[in-house]
């Protein structure tokens, strides 16, 4: 046993599957048996209310069973439980039980038993009042200085606070500038009472003044004018804590240290009654609940403050004293004097663990067992010890802390696509993906994993078009992430093609077509047939399943090939495969110097009509943005206007607002039509610029025989964004893509590059008002391409940077006069 645990003394579980929180404990002598003596009282969730008088017991058999007094379930909830003097013209002590809906004040009685089994206690009602707003927390005290009785307050979860005179209800006021409910007090000394509000202040409100302050018999706007007497409610004082209290505690036990305590999140305060500071104890731990308690210190306050690491500390201000491990996180703590035990620390979990205990320590009787003595066998301990480091080198140098390049990995992924549609559908197209592992004793659990082999096994699934359009690549990546022999992660990925016939099908070819691209080749122009399968003739024709139809020509006389359709992004998919099979054609043929170009010059106005209707859509969103925006701000004005008329007693005229409101609904729900109609097109028309785009850097390619590091650092300037969002847009990212290359490898100059590089950064991205200047710059790459500059992000750092670029000032220093 751990030397700073908790003394357990006595303990019960309440019931199973109960919850409990801070506010459901409670200790007094609820049953005024006059011993002075304190009883337990618990409330649940669920309903149950039990009330214990716990004693050491004597032995095994008993326990929780014998020291409970009353054990009744209720009908509703219970929120919090106190015990006061809540009935009038009597002196003995009742227990109110706060519901959602309901406060209940109950006398608890025994009688004597004429049998073994003791004592009979009964719970009786007193009085009830039935809540109009539902409850949330509720302190009692003498309020307004009247001594003899105890009055009650509860908080709403709206905000307001309900006073109740025993039997009676005397006010209801609204906290101003309330959202959430927060702790709440009563403070005697000065009259007040103390919460913490939703702005994470702490907030002291007088009784006199809630009293005389504006009558809360409904909610109403604190913006309209008040229709009754009364004064504006102000607080007394505020302090900004700036961060939520779980619990706030006014300790009356010696008026020398007239304190108030908050319990924040990460912090514990301590204020005086007029609103300041004392000390401030910032915490290492997340808190779950506090209780100050006397101290034998003069002018000094002890605190029981648990955490949720399952401890119980004990502070003499900001002074930790004592630290005991609990079996629980404690989510409310009371000291309460039994019989037996005085000062015992009761302490109560969320699922209903209830404790009382004491601070103590117990001595360990634990000693080590004496290990048997024998002499070492130094052979064996030598031999040993050299297999541990033969285990020691291998593993130092076959480690896997970084990927291996030259060893087997111990996983391999196949892709592999069929050759043929499924049969269900005709757009479908199915995978196997094989995994294959070089070390036994894997296992996997994966339904869908079919096994193959003992080491192999191979997941199915089926691709499908999906959408009313052409995807922009046919191309995909399969990602493997699992854990090596020795723990290590690791990461595999394959990439896999699909088939064209997954988004077309044959169709005869089109006589008129409004564009066309020519590839011309060194080689002999092939006959189609042999470069797509189940085509005859030099002519073949594709129609797509949500597209145009594109045709693909062969020349007879010369070596070109044209490919041509209405849609320009269309063309994209079709001249890819065609570049790609006239490759593995002539590979298989023995031809090494195959090569393919573009005569130029790329088709830039044909491009450009797919950026136009791209923008066009962006801005249209942004257009219905702006107007649903109006409209709701619209809506919600109506909405106000109305609920001002419907609670005036004697309401108004409606002067036709009702069907503006409808008019504006009518214009809500057509606008957020349009958008999603607008937002779909708009993912359509991003879909179709990337093919076009994809197309466009391929004939650039072509066109200047870039390799494949240039046509890489092309297709990331020209598509630097997989998907558009309303932040970031493909124009503004394409267009500082673009403008960075022409200030850098594809400027004038290497004194244009040094200057650009000696520059700031560029403005926030946004969207433009036109397409102009990203047209022109896209305009200007080609140009600049076309007149034999070189993509590369290493020419940066190889240009000559000039002095005077050297002496340029950095950005906020000032510059030197020269000499």
């Amino acid at each position: 046993m751990s030397l700073f645990k908790a003394r357990d003394w006595w303990s019960a579980a309440l019931g199973e599957g109960e919850e409990f929180d801070q506010g459901c404990l409670c200790v007094g002598d609820v049953d005024n048996s006059g011993s002075g003596h304190d009883k337990v009282v618990v409330g649940s969730y669920m309903g149950m209310l039990r009330i214990f008088s716990p004693h050491a017991s004597k032995s095994s058999e008993g326990g929780p069973v014998e020291a409970q007094l009353l054990e009744v379930q209720l009908q509703n909830a219970v929120i919090q439980v106190e015990v006061g003097k809540f009935v009038s013209c009597s002196e003995l002590l009742h227990l109110a039980v706060l519901h959602p809906r309901k406060l209940s004040v109950y006398s608890v009685s025994g009688t004597a038993g004429n049998v073994e089994h003791g004592d009979q206690y009964q719970l009786k009602l007193v009085y009830e009042h039935n809540l109009q707003r539902t409850a949330c927390n509720m302190t009692y005290g003498t309020f307004g200085g009247v001594a003899g009785h105890h009055s009650l307050c509860i908080q709403s979860m709206d905000g307001m606070l309900m006073f109740f005179e025993q039997d009676s209800y005397s006010f209801g006021r609204f906290l101003p500038g309330f959202l959430l409910p927060g702790p709440l007090v009563y403070n005697p000394r000065t009259d007040t009472f103390l919460t913490v509000s939703s702005a994470r202040q702490l907030e002291s409100y007088k009784y006199e003044t809630l009293a005389v302050a504006t009558e809360a018999e409904s909610r109403q706007d604190p913006d309209l004018p008040s229709k009754t007497g009364g004064k504006r409610l102000t607080p007394d004082w505020t302090f900004v804590l700036g961060e939520q209290a779980l619990d706030l505690s006014v300790p009356s036990f010696s008026h020398s240290s007239a304190s108030i305590f908050v319990l924040g999140e990460r912090n514990l305060y301590c204020f005086r009654d007029n609103g300041q500071i004392r000390f401030m104890k910032k915490l290492e731990f997340n808190p779950s609940c506090f209780l100050p308690y006397a101290s034998v210190t003069d002018g000094t306050t002890n605190l029981l403050l648990g955490n949720h690491t399952n401890m119980l500390l004990v502070y003499q201000d900001v002074t930790l004293k004592w630290a005991a491990q609990l079996s629980f996180v404690p989510v409310a703590v009371r000291v309460a004097s039994f019989p037996e035990l005085k000062g015992a620390v009761v302490s109560l979990s969320s699922d209903g663990h209830l404790l009382c205990s004491y601070m103590g320590t117990d001595p360990s009787f634990f000693t080590t067992p004496k290990v048997d003595a024998r002499e070492a066998d130094y052979e064996q301990v030598d031999a040993e010890m050299k297999k541990l480091q033969r285990f020691i080198r291998e593993a130092s140098r076959t480690q896997d802390i970084l990927p291996k390049t030259d060893a087997e990995e111990d996983l391999s992924v196949t892709v592999s696509v069929s050759s043929s549609m499924d049969s269900p559908s005709v757009s479908g197209q199915r995978l196997f993906i094989d995994l294959q592992h070089t070390y036994p004793g894997i296992a996997y659990s994966v339904n869908c994993l079919r096994s193959k082999s003992d080491q192999v096994f191979s997941l199915i699934f089926s691709a499908f078009l999906n959408g009313l359009y052409p995807p922009a690549d046919l191309t995909g990546d399969v990602t493997v992430s699992y854990s090596s022999p020795t723990g290590v992660p690791r990461v595999l990925q394959s990439r896999f093609g699909l088939p064209l016939a997954l988004v077309c099908v044959p169709s005869s070819p089109a006589k008129t077509t409004k564009f066309k691209i020519t590839v011309d080749t060194n080689q002999p122009p092939v006959d189609l047939g042999s470069v797509f399968k189940d085509k005859d003739g030099n002519t073949v024709a594709f129609q797509f399943l949500s597209g145009a139809k594109v045709t693909v020509l062969a020349s007879k006389t010369s070596q070109r090939y044209r490919i041509q359709s209405d849609a320009f992004e269309d063309m994209w998919l079709v001249v890819k495969e065609l570049v790609l099979r006239s490759d593995q054609h002539f590979a298989k043929a023995g031809v090494k110097d195959f090569k393919k170009s573009f005569s130029g010059p790329p088709p830039l106005q044909d491009y450009f009509l797919s950026v136009d209707h791209h923008f066009q859509l962006r801005v249209s969103a942004q257009q219905y943005q702006d107007l649903l925006s109006e409209r709701a701000l619209q809506f919600r004005a109506i909405q106000r206007r109305l609920l001002t008329r419907f609670k005036d007693k004697t309401p108004a005229p409606l002067q036709n607002l009702d069907t503006l409101m409808d008019a504006t609904y009518s214009q809500v729900m057509a606008l957020a039509e349009a958008a999603e109609e607008n937002r779909a097109q708009l993912e359509e028309a991003f879909v179709r610029l990337r093919s076009a785009t994809h197309l466009l850097v391929l004939l650039l390619s072509l066109w200047q025989g870039l390799t494949p590091d240039q046509t890489a650092i092309l297709e990331a300037t020209l598509l630097p964004l997989l998907q558009d969002t309303p932040q970031l847009g493909w124009e503004e990212s394409c267009d500082a893509a673009v403008s960075h290359l022409l200030r850098t490898c594809l400027s004038r100059s290497p004194r244009d590059q040094a200057t650009s590089l000696a520059q700031a950064g560029g403005p926030v991205l946004g969207l433009p008002r036109d397409t102009a200047r990203l047209k022109k710059h896209i305009a200007l790459l080609c140009d600049r391409i076309g007149k034999g500059g070189r993509l590369t992000l290493a020419s940066e750092a190889n240009v000559p940077v000039p002095a005077q670029v050297q002496n340029l000032a950095a950005p906020g220093e000032p510059q030197q006069a020269e000499t």
